[in-house]
């Protein structure tokens, strides 16, 4: 197995996890490590997970945050916004984690306590490649994340849920969508990221009348539907309509 860590700089007891979301125009996306597996077996598949890990002795945890995401997925330059920290006893409790653990940290029985980050990219920007221990680093739509290791299930719905109650604060949109976008892709990431189906009508006569968005001259180009309008943000706002 790769040489991961210089171990003997690590706090055994303390980690960070990153929640990454991303935004394509049509789904919401989060990214996420395929970790090496533990053994060498070719039945052995790496577990996915949110991009962590432990934390260095002498490490901010703003510092670490950043760090551990370049080391794995090679981001950076990302605002990374601590949410919520992780300590229930039982959280590394898993068999599989349990060997991944054993395979990869000196400590492998250390309780580990992590501080979770978000953050908010539009994902045309981003392209990850993986390295360090993620043997893959790649975005997956919201709705089809399986079972991820460790409690990074838990991790990721709590950013979620910080997510559609802080959405009209952000505003997320401001990082999610591209420079110049539709109402349509507005209200699509919207829906999404509040897991309901808005009224048209009410979403574009509350967000126009917001004035956090402009329209523009320029609309869509060869499209088999009537040409939308495109719009962009005006951030001198920095409040949207709450749609909750």
């Amino acid at each position: 197995m790769a040489d991961f860590q210089t171990i003997s700089k690590l706090n055994p007891h303390v980690s960070v996890d990153c929640v990454i979301f991303g935004f394509d125009n049509n789904d919401l996306k989060v990214l996420l490590i395929e970790q090496f597996p533990s053994t060498n077996s070719v039945s052995d598949r790496g577990s996915m997970a949110l991009p962590g890990n432990l934390i260095k002795e002498d490490e901010d945890l703003d510092d670490a945050a950043k760090r551990v995401l370049k080391e794995l997925t090679n981001l950076s330059d990302l605002y990374l916004e601590q949410f919520a920290t992780f300590g229930n006893p039982n959280r590394l409790s898993k068999p599989e984690d349990r060997r991944w653990l054993e395979a990869t940290r000196e400590i492998p029985e250390a309780r580990v306590i992590t501080v979770a980050y978000y953050s908010l990219v539009r994902l045309e920007r981003y392209s990850p490649t993986p390295s360090g221990f993620a043997k893959n680093a790649t975005w997956v739509n919201i709705n089809e994340v399986g079972n991820l290791a460790f409690d990074h299930n838990i991790i990721l719905e709590k950013a979620l849920s910080i997510l559609k109650k802080d959405l009209h604060k952000i505003p997320a949109g401001f990082e999610l969508m591209p420079e110049k976008f539709t109402l349509s892709h507005l209200q699509r990431l919207y829906e999404i990221i509040l897991n309901t189906e808005l009224d048209k009508r009410n979403f574009r006569r509350k967000i126009i009348k917001s004035g956090i968005i402009k329209p523009l001259k320029e609309k869509q180009e060869g499209v088999n539907h009537k040409p939308a309008r495109f719009f962009r943000f005006n951030k001198k706002y920095q409040e949207a309509p709450d749609f909750i």
